[in-house]
């Protein structure tokens, strides 16, 4: 077979779902419509609303920020009817690099899942930095007080060495994960009802505090500063895609997927614009550049009791993210995996709990040692870039689909195809335009590599590769 041929092979509809069928590599089918709105909203809910919202209003849009949410959930809504699309017509694990195998082949289908490796990884252990500044300021509320060194990732001017908590957070969520997805889904379920009624509070309390004034100036940094919120606060919609990584461990995927992917998007997407509104109504947006704008809101107006459960619901709230991230992580190596592309290890599925738990635990040592020694923030928008690609390609891909598979029956239809897709590229390329030139460098470095990777590793065991080896002797 001539190398273009080698990474232009495609996996058909049927061949996945004939292996999704294969006793000893699928997962338990335990999820409905309601587990994956939560798995969705715990997933998107979190570090964006808790964070982002007072660094992006302070340093780019102002009060604004309502139209950067606006801007980065259009670019979200078109690119989820996509992915439901897709969902509904492949319930396969893998997401976006299951549904760009069978739209374009084998090597894209790599570099999407190596891209999406990146996206998964390093939000995981951002988020885990993120918690762990959360716990120990609350912590620290009850006067008890880390020693220095373990206080956050390895710095030897500031003495410090490990990050002890974020580690800890994400041995506990491994450790869950690996018990069951229905139990996982079930505690998820819980903290995503606390955070959603914290985020009440907050509205609630706040929005008698809101003085117009302060929204005047409304656009203080002007459209282009809007634009880049909209770049910067897409990090708060990332993860709707992660509940299609869910695919193949759902009851009844064609009718519960669309739902679970869209409502849990809408209900982020209305929760974040009040957040915005009341969040630049209470404080002038030149003093949010706080890591925890919700809560100094809350404090600003004197209102430190329900500042006090605004934390406890951050904490909670940033624990999904990390939950439904990492979950979403281990999924991507075992659909990697059991295509031949990553080694055997990750797609090893435990006889009684039915999960990938030996791939859980390899993505649960990375994410430590990522969260725990190496400060993150220069990569954070890494994360975003990466996210960015996959939505373009789940989009492009929908079209190809549709004209190379006309006959595919599809439980949930885009509308306007293909204008909705093409709106879906459009506004997701025009974030990717707005990040800065050194994250697109790094990706474009990440992609390298996973070149490389493939070349020495994955064209040469991938099971497509033995199937043709097979037919030609």
């Amino acid at each position: 077979m001539s190398w273009k041929n080698q990474l232009l092979r495609k996996k058909s509809v049927v061949q996945m779902l004939e292996q999704v069928n294969k006793k000893e590599s699928s997962l338990k089918k335990s999820l409905g419509a309601f587990d994956l709105t939560m798995l969705g909203i715990g997933a998107i809910m979190g570090t964006g609303i808790f964070v982002l919202t007072g660094v992006a209003a302070a340093l780019h849009a102002g009060p604004a920020l309502v139209l950067s949410f606006v801007i980065a959930a259009l670019a979200c809504v078109f690119a989820a009817l996509c992915y439901a699309e897709f969902a509904s017509t492949v319930p396969v694990s893998g997401s976006a690099y299951t549904y760009s195998y069978a739209a374009f082949g084998e090597f894209v289908a790599w570099m999407i899942g190596w891209d999406l490796i990146l996206e998964y990884g390093v939000a995981c252990a951002a988020v885990a930095s993120g918690w762990s500044g959360y716990a120990q300021g609350l912590l620290a509320g009850f006067n008890i007080h880390l020693p220095h060194a373990l206080t956050s990732a390895f710095d030897a001017s500031k003495g410090t060495i490990i990050d002890l908590p974020a580690v800890l957070i994400i041995v506990i969520i491994s450790a869950l994960l690996m018990k069951g997805t229905k139990e996982s889904a079930s505690l998820n379920t819980i903290m995503v009802l606390i955070k959603v009624a914290v985020v009440v509070l907050f509205l609630v309390v706040g929005v008698k505090y809101v003085k117009p004034e302060n929204w005047s100036p409304f656009m203080p940094f002007g459209f282009a500063g809007v634009a880049t919120g909209a770049a910067t606060v897409f990090f708060a919609f990332i993860g709707f895609d992660a509940v299609s990584s869910a695919a193949e461990e759902v009851r009844n995927p064609q009718r519960d997927m669309p739902i679970g992917i869209i409502s849990s998007l809408l209900v982020c997407t209305i929760l974040y614009i009040a957040v915005s509104l009341t969040l630049t109504g209470i404080v002038p947006y030149y003093l949010l550049n706080v890591k925890n704008p919700v809560a100094f809101a809350l404090s600003y107006v004197n209102q430190d009791w329900a500042a006090g459960f605004i934390s406890l619901g951050a904490i909670v709230g940033i624990t999904t993210v990390l939950l439904v991230m990492m979950y979403g992580q281990a999924r991507m190596f075992f659909a990697m995996s059991r295509d031949g592309l990553l080694p055997e290890l990750f797609s090893h599925v435990h006889p009684r709990t039915q999960v990938p738990q030996k791939s859980t635990l390899v993505v649960a040592v990375l994410v430590a040692t990522f969260s725990g020694l190496l400060p993150l923030s220069s990569l954070a928008q890494l994360t975003n870039i990466g996210t960015l690609f996959a939505f373009i390609l789940v989009s492009v891909g929908v079209v190809v689909l549709r004209r190379t598979h006309p006959q595919l029956p599809r439980a949930f239809r885009v509308p306007l195809v293909p204008l909705f897709p093409l709106l879906s590229v459009l506004f997701c390329g025009y974030l990717v335009f707005n990040l800065p030139t050194l994250t697109k460098f790094g990706f474009l470095g990440w992609l390298s590599v996973g070149a490389i990777v493939y070349f020495l590793y994955g064209r040469k065991h991938s099971r497509l590769a033995t199937k043709d080896d097979s037919s030609q002797t």
